[in-house]
């Protein structure tokens, strides 16, 4: 990452800002996990960290639709109804825990939604150990 920018950091208010001025190999190499949907959700970007903590191995996710064809184990009232109320509101601006059941136990992770700067929407997760 360049020297003349902050960090980009889970909690910080302008996290967008400073993740969209990433490249995809710096937005892989955060520490948390870091996707991003088109207005109609699609993905274009789905960071490295996020398939390594989801453990959802190296399938195609860009181009395909998020809540349908990638991860449909979150097509529930929990996330994607959170995500859809928040987006119905006009208000997509939202953070909340979230459980996932994976065959070797429980994995909390805490989610924040936000706008993407240009009609879409990220999606970034902070696993906890």
């Amino acid at each position: 990452m360049g020297h003349d920018r902050e960090p980009a950091r889970f909690d910080m208010p302008n996290v967008v800002a400073a993740v969209e001025a990433m490249t995809q190999g710096e937005i892989d190499a955060l520490p948390f996990g870091a996707v991003r949907l088109d207005a109609s959700g699609t993905v274009t970007s789905y960071s490295a960290t996020e398939r390594q903590e989801s453990r959802s191995g190296d399938r195609a996710r860009v181009g395909r639709n998020f809540f349908t064809e990638v991860a449909p184990c979150l097509d529930t009232p929990g996330f994607r109804g959170r995500v859809d109320a928040a987006h119905a509101r006009g208000h997509l601006d939202i953070e909340f825990n979230y459980v996932y059941d994976f065959p070797e136990g429980e994995r909390e992770v805490t989610v924040r939604v936000l706008p993407a700067s240009d009609g879409g929407y990220w999606m970034f997760s902070r696993w906890e150990t």
